[in-house]
């Protein structure tokens, strides 16, 4: 129970890595407020998971791309917890498409919700666990394709990139106040909406293909969140701590 009485916010918790980091957390001992677009049965069940663990689980629904929406979830979030020592950044938005034919709307939509909702809302956060003072953490969900290219990617790794550069860049800023800033780069995650996209067959197939033999589970990113989040990760700010089972080195056969 290393994060006992601690309070945590994670956003796009309703469902896949988002879900996965809210019950590492719970189950480390951190009461949580989880935060989607809307109050739907996936939002609910996390958080009578949470509860079925002995902790709190609030639910503050909204949308997380929005600023608006983003500081009234912080306050609920504050103001039903007393406080917020973990924040766990998830959500993002993500449409492939090619180089040359990639829509200017998609292109923003993608930097707002990959890149400035992030933004938004650790903000707010930074400032709260700054003025509140006592330090803490804040953990950005990145991806391997900050650093990798992936043919038909370049809005949604560009928006990763920046990600990982803001989280850095807070980190640094953040450091005199001793507020942890990091980010976890999950590989190729098994969550509903892969399968959505993918079908059941091509993951299946794919996933055998993995050096570890498998593809990751949200469980997998949600461990690492618990870590970085835990005074074991006193001494780690402004890192990348990459959980991909060796994706990035499916290639490197003799």
């Amino acid at each position: 129970m290393k994060l006992f009485a601690k309070k945590a916010l994670v956003t796009g918790a309703g469902r896949g890595i988002g879900r996965g980091c809210a019950v590492a957390l719970a189950r480390a001992g951190a009461d949580l407020a989880v935060n989607d677009l809307v109050e739907d049965d996936d939002l609910r069940g996390v958080a009578a998971e949470i509860e079925a663990l002995g902790r709190r689980g609030v639910i503050v629904s909204g949308d997380a791309f929005d600023r608006g929406v983003c500081i009234k979830t912080a306050a609920h979030a504050i103001e039903a917890l007393g406080r917020i020592d973990v924040f766990v950044s998830v959500p993002a938005f993500s449409k492939r498409g090619a180089f040359l034919d990639y829509p200017p709307d998609l292109l923003d939509r993608t930097l707002q919700g990959t890149l400035a909702a992030a933004f938004f809302m650790s903000q707010l956060v930074a400032r709260h666990m700054v003025n509140r003072g006592g330090g803490g953490k804040i953990i950005f969900i990145s991806s391997v394709q900050a650093q990798m290219v992936h043919v038909g990617c370049a809005a949604y790794a560009a928006a990763k990139a920046g990600l990982n550069q803001m989280a850095f860049t807070a980190a640094a800023e953040l450091a005199p106040h001793r507020i942890n800033v990091n980010v976890i780069e999950p590989g190729w995650i098994d969550t509903p909406a892969e399968r959505q996209a993918f079908g059941d067959a091509a993951v299946d197939e794919h996933a055998a293909k993995m050096p570890w033999g498998r593809l990751g589970t949200p469980d997998d990113i949600g461990h690492a969140a618990a870590f970085l989040a835990s005074e074991d990760a006193d001494y780690v700010t402004g890192s990348v701590l990459r959980v991909d089972g060796g994706y990035v080195l499916r290639n490197a056969g003799p």
